[in-house]
């Protein structure tokens, strides 16, 4: 019979193979199957998955629901080969995924946070240029922040102003179309830093000083000291913005313009999804939810849609 070891590695290898990527996954089930060997158990109970998924004692249900997740998917693929397996039942642990609110960045703060990254020192390293692209792209382009960080110079189209995003979070590559001004600000970055150090063994587009990979600790560290310069304070619950709000606001003024003018933003939502790399529309419908100015809008536009209709 097959051990639930044996299980594990055929059911992650099929499930990689269909293209997900399974990081948090596969390390939470390797974790729950030394678990159950620990305990002398070689096929899933419900009850012996649900203690598993209550182990941390200090983290929110939606943690808990999570980890017995992993395990109910893990259980079906065990299931058609040990009859004896139980499947946990998906209500078992009741909670609801709460978002964090995003900061609404305005014209004027992104203003200041570009200006900011240009003062950084030292004056004569290419570190001030990095950051001062690296926000900016992402700002006008609603790329995550691992997508901007892998993105190689073979990756970047300068002539047709394209960049391409390969195996980004649901594991696809897509293509993002720039603005020339967008496109402009890329090259003389990539000229820079071609020209502070040629010799470079890296193809990463952003690197550090050191001419390694720019890391997300780098990344994020400096974004948080450039907010404090600015003034950007900490908002509700004491929580600093994040280097996704600038994904947000992305978002959130694709949207906004398109309801100022006119359009049908139902029809126009695929497109921004897709430039997004949301695999489901309904992962961009949070946009519009966590924008009040949004709200508004969409309310004034059912209004108008009920007085004719009337």
């Amino acid at each position: 019979m097959n051990t639930l070891r044996s299980l594990l590695h055929d059911y992650l290898s099929m499930r990689r193979a269909l293209g997900f990527k399974l990081q948090s996954e596969g390390t939470g089930l390797a974790a729950f199957v030394t678990y159950m060997e620990g305990e002398g158990l070689d096929y899933i109970t419900n009850e012996s998955a649900l203690r598993w998924a209550l182990l941390p004692s200090s983290v929110q249900p939606i943690r808990w629901a999570r980890r017995l997740g992993f395990v109910r998917l893990f259980a079906r693929y065990c299931s058609a080969i040990d009859e004896r397996t139980e499947v946990p039942p998906p209500d078992v642990i009741p909670c609801k995924k709460l978002r964090n609110p995003p900061h609404f960045f305005t014209d004027g703060e992104i203003e200041l946070l570009l200006r900011a990254a240009l003062t950084l020192p030292p004056e004569d390293s290419l570190r001030r240029w990095t950051f001062h692209c690296l926000f900016g792209l992402l700002t006008v382009t609603g790329l995550r922040i691992g997508e901007a960080l892998a993105m190689n110079l073979g990756d970047v189209d300068v002539h047709e102003a394209v960049i391409t995003v390969r195996s980004s979070k649901f594991g696809k590559s897509r293509l993002v179309p720039l603005h020339p001004t967008a496109m402009d600000v890329l090259a003389d970055y990539i000229w820079r830093r071609q020209s502070f150090r040629a010799a470079y063994t890296t193809e990463r587009v952003f690197v550090n000083d050191h001419g390694t990979p720019l890391s997300y600790e780098q990344a994020h560290d400096t974004f948080q000291r450039l907010l404090k310069s600015i003034g950007v304070a900490k908002q509700r619950d004491r929580r600093r913005p994040r280097l996704h709000d600038l994904r947000h606001r992305f978002a959130i003024q694709t949207l906004l313009r398109w309801y100022q003018d006119g359009k049908h933003v139902d029809r126009e939502l695929p497109i921004l999804s897709a430039y997004l790399g949301h695999t489901e529309t309904r992962n961009t419908y949070w946009y519009i939810s966590a924008c009040p100015e949004l709200m508004n809008l969409a309310k004034d536009r059912l209004e108008r849609h009920w007085e004719m209709t009337s």
